[in-house]
Protein backbone atom coordinates (compact mmCIF):
# COMPACT_ATOMS: atom_id res chain seq x y z
CA UNK A 1 0.00 0.00 0.00
CA UNK A 2 1.09 3.56 -0.68
CA UNK A 3 1.18 6.12 2.13
CA UNK A 4 0.11 9.72 1.44
CA UNK A 5 -0.71 12.85 3.38
CA UNK A 6 -3.29 15.40 2.32
CA UNK A 7 -3.31 18.91 3.82
CA UNK A 8 -6.26 21.25 3.66
CA UNK A 9 -4.80 24.74 4.09
CA UNK A 10 -8.04 26.42 5.10
CA UNK A 11 -10.07 26.74 8.31
CA UNK A 12 -12.00 23.58 9.06
CA UNK A 13 -15.14 24.20 11.17
CA UNK A 14 -16.13 21.47 13.60
CA UNK A 15 -19.57 20.36 14.69
CA UNK A 16 -19.00 21.77 18.20
CA UNK A 17 -18.37 25.30 16.86
CA UNK A 18 -14.60 25.24 17.14
CA UNK A 19 -12.37 25.68 14.11
CA UNK A 20 -9.10 24.00 13.21
CA UNK A 21 -6.86 26.44 11.26
CA UNK A 22 -6.04 23.62 8.85
CA UNK A 23 -6.19 19.83 8.80
CA UNK A 24 -4.08 17.01 7.47
CA UNK A 25 -5.21 13.49 6.67
CA UNK A 26 -2.90 10.50 6.45
CA UNK A 27 -4.18 7.88 4.04
CA UNK A 28 -3.19 4.78 2.12
CA UNK A 29 -4.18 3.74 -1.37
CA UNK A 30 -3.68 0.45 -3.14
CA UNK A 31 -4.49 -0.51 -6.70
CA UNK A 32 -5.47 1.69 -9.60
CA UNK A 33 -8.56 3.77 -10.26
CA UNK A 34 -10.15 2.41 -13.43
CA UNK A 35 -11.12 4.54 -16.40
CA UNK A 36 -14.75 4.72 -15.31
CA UNK A 37 -13.66 5.54 -11.72
CA UNK A 38 -16.12 2.89 -10.60
CA UNK A 39 -13.90 0.51 -8.61
CA UNK A 40 -13.32 2.42 -5.37
CA UNK A 41 -13.43 0.52 -2.09
CA UNK A 42 -13.24 2.84 0.93
CA UNK A 43 -12.24 1.13 4.18
CA UNK A 44 -12.98 2.75 7.54
CA UNK A 45 -10.71 1.78 10.43
CA UNK A 46 -11.66 1.39 14.08
CA UNK A 47 -10.50 3.13 17.27
CA UNK A 48 -6.73 2.51 17.47
CA UNK A 49 -6.02 1.20 13.97
CA UNK A 50 -4.27 3.12 11.20
CA UNK A 51 -4.85 3.82 7.52
CA UNK A 52 -3.08 0.65 6.36
CA UNK A 53 -5.70 -2.14 6.47
CA UNK A 54 -3.18 -4.62 5.09
CA UNK A 55 -1.68 -4.53 8.61
CA UNK A 56 -4.81 -5.02 10.72
CA UNK A 57 -7.20 -6.68 8.22
CA UNK A 58 -4.70 -8.80 6.31
CA UNK A 59 -7.16 -11.66 5.98
CA UNK A 60 -9.48 -9.48 3.90
CA UNK A 61 -7.23 -6.98 2.11
CA UNK A 62 -4.55 -7.91 -0.42
CA UNK A 63 -3.89 -9.80 -3.65
CA UNK A 64 -6.29 -12.73 -4.17
CA UNK A 65 -8.29 -11.70 -1.10
CA UNK A 66 -11.76 -10.20 -0.72
CA UNK A 67 -10.60 -6.62 -1.26
CA UNK A 68 -8.10 -7.19 -4.02
CA UNK A 69 -5.89 -4.28 -5.22
CA UNK A 70 -5.73 -5.94 -8.63
CA UNK A 71 -9.47 -5.36 -8.94
CA UNK A 72 -10.21 -2.34 -6.75
CA UNK A 73 -8.79 1.08 -5.93
CA UNK A 74 -8.57 0.86 -2.16
CA UNK A 75 -8.65 3.95 0.06
CA UNK A 76 -8.32 4.07 3.84
CA UNK A 77 -7.94 7.31 5.82
CA UNK A 78 -6.63 7.85 9.33
CA UNK A 79 -9.41 9.58 11.27
CA UNK A 80 -9.01 13.08 12.68
CA UNK A 81 -7.65 12.97 16.23
CA UNK A 82 -5.71 9.76 15.70
CA UNK A 83 -1.94 9.75 16.07
CA UNK A 84 -1.15 7.92 12.82
CA UNK A 85 -0.54 10.95 10.64
CA UNK A 86 -3.79 12.92 10.66
CA UNK A 87 -4.32 16.09 12.68
CA UNK A 88 -4.17 15.32 16.40
CA UNK A 89 -3.15 16.64 19.79
CA UNK A 90 0.62 16.31 19.32
CA UNK A 91 0.61 18.56 16.25
CA UNK A 92 1.65 22.20 16.30
CA UNK A 93 -1.23 24.65 16.15
CA UNK A 94 -0.32 26.91 13.20
CA UNK A 95 -2.19 29.82 14.75
CA UNK A 96 0.23 30.08 17.71
CA UNK A 97 3.09 27.67 16.84
CA UNK A 98 2.49 25.69 20.04
CA UNK A 99 1.59 22.01 20.44
CA UNK A 100 -2.11 21.44 20.95
CA UNK A 101 -1.86 18.83 23.73
CA UNK A 102 -5.07 19.13 25.80
CA UNK A 103 -6.37 21.99 23.65
CA UNK A 104 -6.96 19.85 20.60
CA UNK A 105 -10.74 19.79 20.12
CA UNK A 106 -12.80 16.64 19.97
CA UNK A 107 -13.64 15.88 16.35
CA UNK A 108 -17.00 14.16 15.98
CA UNK A 109 -17.83 11.30 13.65
CA UNK A 110 -19.52 13.86 11.40
CA UNK A 111 -16.37 16.00 11.37
CA UNK A 112 -14.38 12.97 10.27
CA UNK A 113 -16.79 12.25 7.42
CA UNK A 114 -16.73 15.91 6.40
CA UNK A 115 -12.93 15.77 6.19
CA UNK A 116 -13.09 12.65 4.01
CA UNK A 117 -15.15 14.59 1.49
CA UNK A 118 -12.24 16.95 0.98
CA UNK A 119 -9.93 14.03 0.27
CA UNK A 120 -12.49 12.31 -1.96
CA UNK A 121 -12.71 15.40 -4.14
CA UNK A 122 -8.92 15.80 -4.17
CA UNK A 123 -8.59 12.22 -5.44
CA UNK A 124 -11.19 12.84 -8.15
CA UNK A 125 -13.58 10.23 -6.78
CA UNK A 126 -17.27 10.80 -7.49
CA UNK A 127 -18.74 7.53 -6.29
CA UNK A 128 -17.67 4.62 -4.13
CA UNK A 129 -18.46 1.10 -5.21
CA UNK A 130 -18.13 -0.34 -1.70
CA UNK A 131 -17.70 1.18 1.74
CA UNK A 132 -16.77 -1.20 4.53
CA UNK A 133 -15.97 -0.70 8.21
CA UNK A 134 -16.44 -2.17 11.65
CA UNK A 135 -17.00 -0.77 15.13
CA UNK A 136 -16.06 2.95 15.11
CA UNK A 137 -15.26 2.55 11.43
CA UNK A 138 -18.80 1.36 10.86
CA UNK A 139 -20.11 4.41 12.70
CA UNK A 140 -18.26 6.65 10.25
CA UNK A 141 -19.52 4.72 7.24
CA UNK A 142 -23.11 4.85 8.47
CA UNK A 143 -22.80 8.58 9.09
CA UNK A 144 -21.41 9.06 5.58
CA UNK A 145 -24.44 7.27 4.12
CA UNK A 146 -26.66 9.81 5.89
CA UNK A 147 -24.64 12.97 5.18
CA UNK A 148 -23.93 12.09 1.54
CA UNK A 149 -26.58 9.48 0.70
CA UNK A 150 -25.86 8.86 -2.98
CA UNK A 151 -22.07 8.59 -3.00
CA UNK A 152 -21.72 4.98 -1.86
CA UNK A 153 -23.33 2.24 -3.94
CA UNK A 154 -23.02 -0.53 -1.36
CA UNK A 155 -21.86 -0.67 2.23
CA UNK A 156 -20.93 -3.35 4.71
CA UNK A 157 -21.37 -2.43 8.37
CA UNK A 158 -19.72 -4.79 10.86
CA UNK A 159 -20.30 -4.88 14.62
CA UNK A 160 -21.46 -1.27 14.83
CA UNK A 161 -24.47 0.83 15.81
CA UNK A 162 -26.60 3.84 14.91
CA UNK A 163 -26.11 5.46 18.32
CA UNK A 164 -23.39 4.60 20.79
CA UNK A 165 -24.97 2.77 23.69
CA UNK A 166 -24.92 3.77 27.35
CA UNK A 167 -23.07 0.50 27.94
CA UNK A 168 -20.37 1.52 25.46
CA UNK A 169 -20.22 5.03 26.91
CA UNK A 170 -19.74 3.58 30.39
CA UNK A 171 -16.78 1.51 29.19
CA UNK A 172 -15.24 4.55 27.49
CA UNK A 173 -15.78 6.80 30.50
CA UNK A 174 -14.08 4.24 32.75
CA UNK A 175 -11.13 4.23 30.37
CA UNK A 176 -10.88 8.03 30.31
CA UNK A 177 -11.17 8.06 34.09
CA UNK A 178 -8.16 5.74 34.27
CA UNK A 179 -6.20 8.16 32.09
CA UNK A 180 -7.28 11.12 34.23
CA UNK A 181 -5.94 9.40 37.36
CA UNK A 182 -2.46 9.20 35.89
CA UNK A 183 -0.46 11.95 37.71
CA UNK A 184 1.20 12.92 34.42
CA UNK A 185 -2.01 13.42 32.48
CA UNK A 186 -2.26 17.19 32.92
CA UNK A 187 1.34 17.77 31.88
CA UNK A 188 2.03 19.05 28.38
CA UNK A 189 4.21 16.17 27.32
CA UNK A 190 3.85 13.57 24.53
CA UNK A 191 4.04 10.77 27.11
CA UNK A 192 1.42 12.24 29.44
CA UNK A 193 -1.11 9.71 30.68
CA UNK A 194 0.65 6.62 29.31
CA UNK A 195 0.28 4.58 32.50
CA UNK A 196 -3.40 5.45 32.57
CA UNK A 197 -3.65 4.48 28.91
CA UNK A 198 -2.34 1.01 29.77
CA UNK A 199 -5.14 0.55 32.30
CA UNK A 200 -7.67 1.97 29.85
CA UNK A 201 -6.65 -0.66 27.32
CA UNK A 202 -7.02 -3.35 29.95
CA UNK A 203 -10.59 -2.20 30.60
CA UNK A 204 -11.35 -2.09 26.88
CA UNK A 205 -10.16 -5.65 26.33
CA UNK A 206 -12.82 -6.92 28.71
CA UNK A 207 -15.44 -5.53 26.34
CA UNK A 208 -13.70 -6.72 23.16
CA UNK A 209 -13.62 -10.34 24.29
CA UNK A 210 -15.79 -12.25 26.79
CA UNK A 211 -15.81 -14.78 29.64
CA UNK A 212 -15.63 -17.96 27.50
CA UNK A 213 -12.82 -16.50 25.40
CA UNK A 214 -10.63 -15.84 28.42
CA UNK A 215 -11.40 -19.26 29.83
CA UNK A 216 -10.41 -20.99 26.62
CA UNK A 217 -7.36 -18.88 25.90
CA UNK A 218 -5.52 -18.89 29.21
CA UNK A 219 -4.27 -22.04 30.87
CA UNK A 220 -2.64 -21.19 34.23
CA UNK A 221 -0.89 -24.55 34.34
CA UNK A 222 0.83 -23.59 31.08
CA UNK A 223 2.06 -20.27 32.43
CA UNK A 224 -0.60 -18.22 30.68
CA UNK A 225 -3.24 -16.18 32.46
CA UNK A 226 -5.48 -13.17 32.12
CA UNK A 227 -3.30 -11.06 34.37
CA UNK A 228 -0.19 -11.21 32.19
CA UNK A 229 -2.31 -10.79 29.05
CA UNK A 230 -3.94 -7.59 30.33
CA UNK A 231 -0.58 -6.04 31.20
CA UNK A 232 0.99 -7.15 27.93
CA UNK A 233 -1.79 -5.60 25.87
CA UNK A 234 -1.69 -2.39 27.90
CA UNK A 235 2.04 -2.01 27.34
CA UNK A 236 1.67 -2.91 23.68
CA UNK A 237 -0.82 -0.11 23.03
CA UNK A 238 1.22 2.44 25.01
CA UNK A 239 4.17 1.69 22.74
CA UNK A 240 2.23 2.65 19.60
CA UNK A 241 -0.46 5.12 20.66
CA UNK A 242 -0.88 8.11 22.97
CA UNK A 243 -3.36 9.03 25.66
CA UNK A 244 -4.41 12.28 23.98
CA UNK A 245 -5.70 10.50 20.89
CA UNK A 246 -7.31 7.72 22.89
CA UNK A 247 -9.12 10.22 25.10
CA UNK A 248 -10.38 12.29 22.16
CA UNK A 249 -11.46 9.36 19.98
CA UNK A 250 -13.46 7.66 22.71
CA UNK A 251 -15.30 10.94 23.26
CA UNK A 252 -16.05 11.12 19.53
CA UNK A 253 -17.44 7.59 19.68
CA UNK A 254 -19.65 8.47 22.65
CA UNK A 255 -21.23 11.33 20.68
CA UNK A 256 -22.19 9.11 17.75
CA UNK A 257 -25.93 9.46 17.11
CA UNK A 258 -27.20 9.57 13.53
CA UNK A 259 -30.51 11.05 14.67
CA UNK A 260 -28.98 14.06 16.44
CA UNK A 261 -30.64 17.26 15.14
CA UNK A 262 -32.26 15.25 12.36
CA UNK A 263 -35.18 13.32 13.82
CA UNK A 264 -35.69 9.81 15.08
CA UNK A 265 -33.01 7.23 14.41
CA UNK A 266 -35.63 5.05 12.72
CA UNK A 267 -36.58 7.82 10.29
CA UNK A 268 -32.94 8.64 9.50
CA UNK A 269 -32.10 5.00 8.83
CA UNK A 270 -35.17 4.63 6.63
CA UNK A 271 -33.92 7.52 4.46
CA UNK A 272 -30.68 5.71 3.53
CA UNK A 273 -30.84 4.51 -0.09
CA UNK A 274 -27.64 2.43 0.00
CA UNK A 275 -27.69 -1.32 -0.53
CA UNK A 276 -26.41 -2.55 2.81
CA UNK A 277 -25.09 -5.68 4.45
CA UNK A 278 -25.07 -5.53 8.24
CA UNK A 279 -22.92 -8.12 10.01
CA UNK A 280 -23.07 -8.86 13.73
CA UNK A 281 -20.97 -11.14 15.92
CA UNK A 282 -22.96 -13.55 18.08
CA UNK A 283 -20.68 -13.21 21.14
CA UNK A 284 -20.16 -9.44 20.93
CA UNK A 285 -21.00 -7.82 24.27
CA UNK A 286 -19.85 -4.30 23.33
CA UNK A 287 -21.85 -3.95 20.10
CA UNK A 288 -24.38 -6.77 20.59
CA UNK A 289 -26.24 -8.23 17.59
CA UNK A 290 -29.42 -6.41 18.62
CA UNK A 291 -27.78 -3.17 17.48
CA UNK A 292 -27.08 -4.56 14.03
CA UNK A 293 -30.59 -6.04 13.88
CA UNK A 294 -31.97 -2.56 14.53
CA UNK A 295 -29.95 -1.02 11.70
CA UNK A 296 -30.89 -3.73 9.21
CA UNK A 297 -34.55 -3.54 10.16
CA UNK A 298 -34.82 0.14 9.25
CA UNK A 299 -32.54 0.62 6.23
CA UNK A 300 -34.84 -0.18 3.30
CA UNK A 301 -32.34 -2.16 1.22
CA UNK A 302 -30.47 -3.98 3.96
CA UNK A 303 -29.91 -7.54 4.99
CA UNK A 304 -28.50 -8.92 8.21
CA UNK A 305 -26.01 -11.69 8.89
CA UNK A 306 -24.96 -12.90 12.33
CA UNK A 307 -21.61 -14.68 12.50
CA UNK A 308 -21.20 -17.32 15.17
CA UNK A 309 -17.83 -16.59 16.76
CA UNK A 310 -16.00 -17.06 20.03
CA UNK A 311 -13.98 -13.88 19.59
CA UNK A 312 -16.52 -11.37 20.87
CA UNK A 313 -16.33 -7.88 19.36
CA UNK A 314 -12.89 -8.70 17.91
CA UNK A 315 -14.64 -11.19 15.66
CA UNK A 316 -15.10 -8.46 13.05
CA UNK A 317 -11.30 -8.32 12.78
CA UNK A 318 -10.66 -12.06 12.88
CA UNK A 319 -13.46 -14.00 11.16
CA UNK A 320 -11.97 -13.56 7.69
CA UNK A 321 -13.46 -16.57 5.94
CA UNK A 322 -17.01 -15.97 7.12
CA UNK A 323 -16.87 -12.26 6.32
CA UNK A 324 -15.42 -12.98 2.88
CA UNK A 325 -18.22 -15.41 2.04
CA UNK A 326 -20.93 -13.01 3.20
CA UNK A 327 -19.54 -9.99 1.36
CA UNK A 328 -18.97 -11.93 -1.86
CA UNK A 329 -22.61 -13.07 -1.81
CA UNK A 330 -23.72 -9.53 -1.05
CA UNK A 331 -21.83 -8.03 -3.99
CA UNK A 332 -23.49 -10.51 -6.35
CA UNK A 333 -26.98 -9.73 -5.06
CA UNK A 334 -29.33 -7.74 -7.30
CA UNK A 335 -32.58 -7.23 -5.42
CA UNK A 336 -32.90 -6.16 -1.78
CA UNK A 337 -36.35 -4.64 -1.51
CA UNK A 338 -38.86 -6.62 0.51
CA UNK A 339 -36.22 -9.24 1.13
CA UNK A 340 -35.53 -8.81 4.83
CA UNK A 341 -33.85 -11.85 6.18
CA UNK A 342 -31.21 -12.88 8.68
CA UNK A 343 -28.41 -15.23 7.77
CA UNK A 344 -26.92 -17.15 10.65
CA UNK A 345 -23.39 -18.22 9.80
CA UNK A 346 -22.36 -21.40 11.64
CA UNK A 347 -24.56 -20.58 14.55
Amino acid sequence: MNYHQFTYHHPFPLENGEVLPQIKLAYHTWGQLNEQKSNVVWIFHALTANSNPAEWWDGLVGPAKLINPEQYFIVCVNMLGSCYGSSHALDVNPSNNEFYYHNFPTCSIRDMVHSYQLLKDYLGIKEIYLGIGGSMGGQQLLEWSVMYPHQIQRMVLLATNAQHSQWGIAFNESQRWAIEQDPTWKINDPNAGLEGLKIARSIALLSYRNYPMYQRTFMPNEGKNGSTYQRHQGNKLANRFNAFSYYALTRAMDQHHIGRDRGTIEDVLSSIPTKTLVIGISSDILFPPSEQEFIAEHIPEAELAIISSNYGHDGFLLEYEKITTLVQQFLLKKNFKHNKQTNYVNR
